[in-house]
């Protein structure tokens, strides 16, 4: 890929953000931390590695996204929204009554939502389902799925990863959002994930980690990873909840806040600065 087209998924990631933080500020509330976090990984998916179509959603020969953490569904809203799925107005509804947008991802009322999730540890199930269920189907459609780090502590998620090495799903990639958070606490503090790598490997993935903020280290470790058949695909986004989101950034507990619309577009401000800067998303901030 280009560096210009590099650029332009940096500017896509900006973008979600941007929309995330309104999305969120007319609601009043929301999981801003987690979604700021897996704005980066969604630009590269949705901006340039995933095969879709915004106005064929249903399109069989598709590649499907499931966003296991479900409580994020802002980030994809907002996404989803810039990519023509269904009109922006949308986004100024969340989680209001009569809305489209409920505020976990909901495939029976969002257009491009493959999965209803928000229940954690499910949406991977229904991921590695959707992937096997496709190959059965002949198709080479990919599936990917995001899982929360937090998240990693049910136990399902880890029965979903054995199937999936049992079955060499080698058409499904699963993405860690390894922001260090979760619900309560850091993760070391409420139970102490040891190494994913290790852990996933162990399950048969094949395993790496890249800075979930670079968008180039991504869609490089995707590239890795289809050019490695016969196994199922993690790639750890090693990460910062609220990263890219200023106010988020600066509180201890960022999981979920309430904020309103003049605090948002400080935020939406200070990410078009840094942007500008070249210092977009973190810059110098410490992991």
């Amino acid at each position: 890929m280009a560096p210009d087209n590099f650029e332009k998924l940096r500017r896509f990631s900006a973008d979600i953000r941007i929309w995330t933080i309104r999305t969120i500020a007319h609601a009043g509330y929301g999981h801003i931390g987690g979604a700021a976090s897996i704005a980066d990984v969604l630009a590269v998916l949705y901006g340039d590695v995933m095969r879709i179509d915004p106005k064929n959603p249903g399109w069989e020969e598709r590649d499907w996204f499931v966003l296991s953490k479900g409580h994020c569904a802002p980030a994809l809203y907002a996404t989803l929204a810039l990519k023509g799925y269904f009109p922006m107005e949308w986004l100024k509804t969340l989680n209001q009554g009569g809305t489209n947008l409920p505020s976990h991802a909901d495939r029976r009322k969002v257009p491009g939502v493959d999965m209803t999730t928000g229940s954690l540890g499910q949406g991977i199930s229904a991921a590695v389902g959707i992937s096997w269920a496709n190959r059965l189907q002949g198709r080479d459609s990919w599936s990917y799925c995001i899982v929360g780090d937090g998240e990693c502590n049910e136990g399902q998620v880890w029965e979903a990863c054995q199937a999936a090495g049992h079955a060499k799903l080698d058409h499904f990639i699963l993405f860690v959002d390894w922001n260090k958070k979760q619900l309560d606490d850091r993760l070391e503090r409420i139970c102490d994930p040891l190494s994913f790598e290790d852990k996933f490997r162990s399950f048969g993935f094949h395993t790496q980690t890249v800075r979930g903020d670079r968008v180039q280290e991504i869609w490089e470790g995707i590239q890795q990873a289809k050019q490695t058949p016969g196994r199922p695909h993690c790639i750890i986004l090693d990460t910062c909840k609220g990263l890219g989101v200023d106010f988020a950034e600066r509180q201890d507990f960022n999981h979920y806040m309430s904020f309103d619309t003049e605090q948002g577009e400080t935020a939406v401000a200070e990410i078009e600065r840094r942007y500008q800067a070249g210092t977009y998303p973190g810059g110098d901030f410490q992991w």
